[in-house]
């Protein structure tokens, strides 16, 4: 009889410690990270959904989601910061998500478009989204994990590269009438576009960063939230023309910031000078 009082005693000890860490678990508080993860995936979504619009013919549907997956990339980058759930985690989650909805998704729209006139040049071409763009998210997330804070983008990002060949396909589908007077038709266009995009993205060339808004903002920071503001404009008024326009002045902008470093490294350099 002792015996069994203290097997059920032993019985009621460990059900006690269970319900007691059970209760524990569920009065943790959510991670930080889960917010921005949310979005992080929503992005994944739509690139996904992209891709599947594509097979299906459906190239405005799948354009527009491409840039819908953009919206919710700038929206889970804010949120990380609004809410510091910054994690080794959502930078992972992030590259993989970008790496289907800014580089196989848009590589997929272009050949489906027409570089799939192309043949095997054609198949080669529009790997390159997601070929030069996964080298570029490989290099920021090792930066990231040593800890290298930087105040712009090292080399263009991949989403800036994929809204550029998004709106190309826009303007062409919608019978624009300077892409329709080429001799060779948008491939005459989408080539070197490619190429010289994804050059861009595994280049040091700074490029800007979505600015921050708090009340320690710098000059650059206000410049930098101008030009963010004028590219919504743009987006929204004038749609892909807009894209066009807002990913141009973008790509133009950092461009034209890495020739002016490049210059005075070379005056630093030469004393005669």
């Amino acid at each position: 009889m002792n015996s069994r009082q203290t097997l059920i005693g032993q019985q009621r000890h460990i059900r006690a410690r269970y319900n007691a860490r059970l209760r524990n678990r569920f009065k943790k508080p959510i991670p930080r990270s889960v917010v921005p993860s949310f979005f992080t995936l929503m992005n994944l979504f739509c690139g996904f959904l992209a891709i599947v619009q594509i097979y299906e013919g459906q190239i405005v549907y799948a354009s527009w989601l491409i840039v819908v997956a953009g919206m919710f990339d700038v929206v889970d980058g804010f949120m990380a910061r609004v809410s510091n759930g910054t994690s080794e985690f959502g930078i992972e989650l992030d590259s993989l998500s970008d790496v289907v909805s800014f580089g196989v998704a848009p590589g997929f729209l272009i050949y489906h478009f027409s570089l799939n006139e192309l043949s095997t040049l054609g198949l080669i071409l529009s790997t390159f989204p997601a070929l030069f763009g996964a080298v570029r998210l490989a290099r920021y997330n090792v930066e990231a994990r040593n800890g290298e804070k930087n105040e712009f983008f090292k080399g263009l990002p991949i989403p800036a590269q994929a809204m550029i060949l998004v709106a190309y396909v826009l303007l062409f589908n919608d019978g624009d009438p300077f892409f329709d007077s080429l001799k060779n038709g948008v491939n005459t266009v989408l080539i070197p576009t490619i190429i010289i995009l994804s050059g861009l993205m595994v280049t040091t060339i700074p490029f800007d960063k979505i600015p921050r808004f708090n009340k320690k903002m710098g000059h650059q920071d206000r410049i930098a939230i101008l030009f963010f503001l004028l590219y919504l404009t743009l987006i929204m008024l004038f749609r892909h023309y807009g894209l066009m326009i807002a990913f141009g002045i973008f790509i133009l902008r950092g461009v034209g910031r890495g020739a002016y470093k490049f210059i005075q490294e070379l005056r630093e350099e030469d004393p005669n000078s």
